[in-house]
């Protein structure tokens, strides 16, 4: 009895799971999250609340009184101008709802996953250190852009809905007409994502280093509370240019006309910056990671 030897040998070979079904499983799993679901539902009523807060508080009587003459200014500025609503909304969801759903979906993304185990079994599905980051990075920027987008859509509905009008009153005082607010509009929310990219790739960099989803949203958040107070204090000026929160208060320019760009502008590639350096910070973390 002989052995064949050169009888084929049969070699096991691992196949790449495809990124269009990694990125579909990935959102599909997000977004039925019930945290998720929670946080889309405040964005939904946020607007339409501050609609009605803003239509109950300028529906005053004249009095007379000096009270009610700054009240009956901001109801000269809201009356007739609902396309306001949605910009007021964005700046008021940027200064702490927004970066906060984004440090929370990234603590999701990796560190949530590692304490449950979940991560380990995606490395063995098999997916590269690499692709995974992308695609939890994906669906990262695919829920904040849906949460700004959302805010936006209903802001628009309820502020002529409720405050009515279909222009939008500038900051210098003449009025916009429809498309022209609308291109406002979606600019505000387009600067808002990119700026909230930012603070979710900061977070994601943080997310690969721990397994702990708080220590990430603590860390996020903490950041963003000590930018800003650095940033109100003058004698720190030359540090301004380098926090991320510096380029906030020029998303506010939106409402200029003539629009300023140059706070805009420097806002975001202060912002491109914050991304490129999370991510890489998070893909170094990422490959040199154990399990």
């Amino acid at each position: 009895m002989t052995l064949a030897l050169d009888a084929p040998i049969v070699t096991e070979q691992r196949t790449k799971a495809p990124v269009g079904r990694l990125l579909w499983s990935e959102l599909r799993f997000m977004f039925r999250r019930p945290r998720t679901l929670v946080a889309f539902g405040l964005l939904v009523i946020g607007p339409i609340l501050a609609g009605i807060a803003m239509a109950v508080a300028t529906s005053v009587p004249d009095t007379g009184k000096p009270g009610n003459q700054v009240i009956e200014g901001v109801a000269a500025l809201v009356a007739d101008n609902g396309l306001i609503l949605p910009v007021f909304v964005l700046l008021l969801c940027m200064v702490m709802l927004l970066p906060m759903l984004g440090a929370m979906w990234s603590a999701d993304a990796l560190a949530g996953e590692t304490s449950t185990g979940a991560l380990r079994g995606l490395l063995l599905a098999p997916v590269s250190r690499v692709r995974l980051l992308a695609v939890k990075a994906f669906g990262v920027a695919v829920l904040t852009t849906v949460a700004v987008a959302t805010i936006t859509v209903v802001g628009i509905i309820a502020g002529m809905t409720i405050l009515g009008g279909d222009g939008l009153l500038t900051m210098s005082g003449n009025t916009l007409p429809f498309g022209p607010s609308m291109g406002r509009i979606w600019l505000m929310a387009a600067l808002v994502i990119v700026q909230v990219w930012a603070v979710a790739a900061v977070a994601l960099a943080i997310s690969a280093t721990t397994e702990h989803p708080l220590v990430v949203m603590a860390a996020a958040l903490g950041g963003i509370i000590v930018f800003t107070i650095l940033d109100n204090i003058p004698a720190l000026d030359w540090l301004h240019p380098v926090l991320l929160t510096d380029g906030w208060d020029s998303l506010a320019d939106v409402l200029r006309d003539p629009m300023p760009t140059d706070g805009i502008t420097d806002g975001l590639l202060r912002a491109a910056c914050y991304i490129v350096i999370g991510y890489s910070l998070a893909l170094g973390r990422m490959s040199t990671k154990d399990g």
